[in-house]
């Protein structure tokens, strides 16, 4: 059986084919700059990548190209369409509603579109996406993979913000978490690999890349996580700030004369290891530039270092313990830099890493020293393979 697995952006689309028998991806791909005259897609197949100059005026358009290259007898690896057992989105925001993957049907999308506010970044894209795919293939299953899901097992004192209760109750105002799909995957994957049940182990896992978040993982479940309402609480990352004192925010307003819209783009786009740094958004340019000696490049690291330990120990508090760190996404899977200056500052816990083994990028293995109480791994997620899995769990 064959799943589609789509993750729709405003004006994008990444997808990937796969045969659920083996688990083995058939192909990947991504439409970019959807809804301009220069749009295009890059479509991969047995490792090589074709580059279609298409213009797409909309998701229908570039769901219908996309479909008609899974299908070329020169680009595909269908037959025809009705090899798909279904179709798997990825949706950021499920809300309270959702604590699990659902069968889309016209409720649901009503229940997505309600959680926009939530997300209006995300939401509406996946919309989009969802909306375009029941005209091109009306009949087909489609299943719909929150991310936010995996993180509704979180106990309520845990979820709760010490604002007036009424807010709550008016706008549901809340932690939610992100990232639920590949702290999921990253999870099993760890257990898998030592033997055991997730059920039986403490794991705390840092999904490090532009986007960042740390979960705590108990009884297989999430008891705790640092993102918030939305995707920019928490530790920093590339471009978002992270949790702040709520004052810095009134108190800039007042003084620079900020709109709400002016400071939402300041804390989503201009801050993070980039505003400290002044220099990138990629971790790598920053550890060059700190490297040579680049002071404000320096102290975005050690910034963003402290803070991951952190809340890996506020995990470690959550679940009475911590069996297993694991590292994954594109800085915890290929930043041996950042893994060591975090696990440094944990070894009052247990957590102590080989040097050696740490160099490795990019592949699974195990980081810890041989005397570590703590098993440390980095796992490369796949979270595509997670929504697959999610995806015909349901259609069968």
């Amino acid at each position: 059986m064959k799943i589609l697995v789509l993750n729709s952006g405003s004006s994008s689309l990444k997808y990937q084919l796969i045969d659920m028998e083996t688990e083995e991806m058939l192909a990947k791909g991504y439409f970019e700059r959807i809804g301009q005259p220069n749009s295009f897609l890059t479509h991969k197949v047995n490792g090589v990548a074709h580059k279609f100059e298409h213009p797409a005026k909309n998701h229908e358009k570039a769901i219908d190209f996309v479909l008609n290259r899974l299908t070329n007898e020169n680009y595909g690896v269908l037959k025809d369409l009705g090899e798909l057992a279904g179709i798997g989105h990825r949706v950021v925001h499920g809300g309270e509603k959702f604590s699990d993957s659902v069968i889309i049907t016209n409720e649901v999308i009503e229940e997505i579109k309600k959680c926009s506010d939530l997300a209006p970044l995300h939401n509406p894209a996946c919309i989009l996406g969802i909306e375009a795919c029941k005209k091109i293939v009306p009949n087909m299953k489609m299943v719909a993979v929150f991310d936010t899901a995996f993180h509704q097992t979180i106990a309520k004192e845990k979820y709760m913000y010490p604002i007036p209760y009424k807010y709550y109750e008016k706008y549901a105002i809340r932690k939610y978490g992100f990232h639920g799909t590949s702290h999921q995957y990253v999870s099993h994957r760890v257990a898998e690999i030592m033997g055991k049940d997730s059920k039986d182990l403490k794991i705390v896992n840092c999904h490090l890349g532009q986007g960042c978040s740390v979960c705590a993982i108990k009884d297989g479940k999430s008891v705790e996580t640092s993102m918030g309402l939305t995707p920019l609480g928490g530790i920093p990352m590339g471009t978002r700030s992270g949790d702040l004192d709520p004052s810095i925010l009134t108190y800039l307003m007042q003084k620079e004369n900020l709109s709400a819209d002016d400071m939402n783009f300041i804390l989503n786009k201009e801050s993070g290891v980039y505003g400290i740094s002044g220099v990138s958004v990629d971790f790598r340019d920053i550890e060059t530039e700190a490297l040579s000696g680049g002071k404000q490049a320096q102290l975005s690291l050690d910034v963003y270092h402290y803070l991951v330990a952190c809340y890996v120990a506020r995990c470690a508090v959550a679940m009475g313990g911590i069996d297993v760190l694991t590292f994954t996404a594109g800085v915890g899977e290929k930043g041996p830099i950042s893994r060591n200056a975090i696990c440094q500052q944990l070894e009052f816990l247990g957590v102590k890493m080989d040097e050696e083994k740490n160099q490795i990028r990019g592949e699974e293995a195990e980081l810890s020293a041989s005397d570590s109480r703590v098993k440390i791994y980095t796992i490369p997620t796949n979270e595509e393979l997670m929504i697959a899995r999610e995806t015909l769990k349901l259609v069968k």
